[in-house]
């Protein structure tokens, strides 16, 4: 991001994450020749297509083709996934062009400047409320990678505050993340992972209630301790130099004090056009909205609600442009540099998904499932517990989708659990844990590799601020499960 209307992929992050994804994409096809082939049988269930236990046999081993390593980018477009991929690739496209329209007509300084109006005194207090409001959305409606088209302005908002990049992807992707992983009631982790186990849907969500809260303390901790660092000397900050020339700009919203500066809500950029784009904004913010409450409560509809939200952001900018006074030539000129600047993201996430494809298409993953989950039969229900979470850590590498991994995953490790006296409830909160956090921490993931790329943070970087974070998610999370374990949670 710079001084500019549109979205900028730096050129330093984007050779960083390249490499690593790339070594990934090596590795995974050098897997593919260790590991021995293997299938499961499947079926067709409510849910999707789900594994029939105990039905893994050995096949003749695939060799997949060393030149296929370097073509899965471009051969994941037509595969099961390509859809997912497609779909994506327009997201980034239109958050990019519309975000560069919406910047133009000074959209998102209007909003950030009333923000900061009525919170501008209470800073800390702003870094909970943000935080809780996309937790809440993460936990209980399953809201993640929806989150894409607000990251850039929570971001500005941190950089309005006097913070930096880090925080405001802190207080909206991080608490989704946060939010997702506990899963009260996420449809789409522990709404299908219940049901392929047999459990009352959304049951045992007190449990998950205290967790939630637990965590969400955990985070406004590490938050608020940032920001005050980070006040302290803002060149602790690990983005300083890069956020230079959006902080330059951002910052004169409010003093050093954090109380509202000179700039006035609707002033400069047009005045009452600022004020239509922005209305005409927020409408479409709203929709997007609804659509996420929708696809929550009618899981037919959540296959659609993607490319549904990727339409209304494109309306969102394009309606804004015409809102705010600029002429088609303007929208359609800025629109194509915000594409440009934002479009080698779409490289990014195609190498990120052809890692999955690699590991499928060599045959192994099944392989890699079955002798995993074998690890559990025999255990104590303490280490069992221990060893789904893990799995499932392991599995979330490849499989993003929370309600395609349960399907691969729960019909395997149900039958396990109830052998060693591991109820099954604990068994979901176990998978629950697993399925969430690492999503912002592994570079196979999407959505973390688009929402970085809408920023100045690297992948680098991102993983060395949040890292320690994780350490202590992963011991409090742990602590979490034995407790489960030593209650008995269920009674299922």
């Amino acid at each position: 991001m710079q001084d500019s209307p549109e979205l900028k992929i730096g050129k330093r992050a984007f050779i960083t994450t390249a490499g690593i994804t790339f070594s990934l994409m090596v590795l995974s096809g050098i897997l593919t020749r260790i590991i021995p082939s293997g299938s499961y049988e499947r079926l067709t269930t409510g849910a999707g297509t789900a594994i029939v236990p105990g039905s893994f046999t050995y096949t003749e081993k695939v060799f997949l083709p060393v030149y296929k390593w370097f073509t899965a980018p471009i051969e994941v477009l037509f595969s099961a996934s390509g859809p997912i991929v497609i779909v994506l690739t327009l997201l980034i496209i239109f958050i990019g062009g519309g975000y560069a329209i919406l910047n133009r007509v000074g959209v998102f300084e209007n909003i950030i400047a009333k923000i900061v109006g009525r919170f501008g005194g209470k800073r800390y207090l702003l870094v909970g409320a943000v935080s809780l409001v996309f937790m809440f959305f993460g936990s209980f409606l399953g809201m993640f990678e929806e989150i894409v088209p607000l990251v850039p302005l929570v971001v500005i908002l941190s950089y309005t505050m006097g913070w930096d990049a880090l925080l405001g992807l802190g207080m909206s992707l991080l608490a989704i993340c946060f939010g997702f992983s506990v899963a009260v009631s996420n449809p789409y982790s522990v709404g299908v992972a219940q049901g392929l186990a047999g459990l009352p849907v959304f049951s045992g969500l007190p449990f998950r209630a205290a967790v939630f809260i637990f965590l969400y303390a955990v985070l406004c901790l590490f938050l608020v301790a940032y920001a005050r660092r980070i006040e302290r000397n803002p060149r602790r900050s690990p983005v300083y130099e890069e956020d230079r020339a959006m902080q330059s700009k951002y910052s004169r919203t409010v003093s050093p004090a954090g109380s509202p500066g000179k700039t006035a809500p609707g002033s400069g950029k047009g005045g009452k056009a600022v004020e239509k784009a922005t209305a005409w904004f927020l409408a479409c913010v709203g929709a997007i909205l609804a659509v996420i409450i929708t696809a929550s409560l009618y899981r037919p509809f959540s296959d659609f609600s993607m490319p549904a939200i990727a339409l209304i952001y494109l309306a969102a900018g394009i309606g804004a442009g015409f809102r705010g006074g600029l002429s088609r030539q303007e929208i359609g000129s800025t629109f194509a540099r915000g594409v440009a600047g934002i479009a080698p993201g779409i490289a990014l996430i195609l190498m990120a998904m052809s890692v999955s494809f690699i590991i499928s298409q060599g045959g192994v993953m099944d392989t890699v499932v079955y002798r995993a989950s074998g690890m559990i039969s025999g255990e104590t229900p303490y280490l069992s517990a221990y060893v789904i979470y893990g799995l499932v850590l392991m599995m979330n590498f490849f499989i993003g989708s929370a309600s395609a991994k349960a399907a691969l995953l729960i019909p395997i490790i149900t039958p396990l659990a109830d052998l060693v006296g591991l109820t099954r409830q604990t068994m979901v909160l176990a998978y629950c844990f697993g399925d969430g956090f690492s999503n912002v921490l592994y570079p196979t993931n999407a959505i973390l590799l688009i929402s970085l790329g809408l920023t100045t943070v690297s992948y680098v970087k991102w993983v060395k601020w949040i890292f320690a974070l994780q350490l202590i998610v992963l011991a409090v999370t742990g602590l979490f499960l034995a407790a489960a374990v030593l209650i008995g949670y269920g009674p299922f």
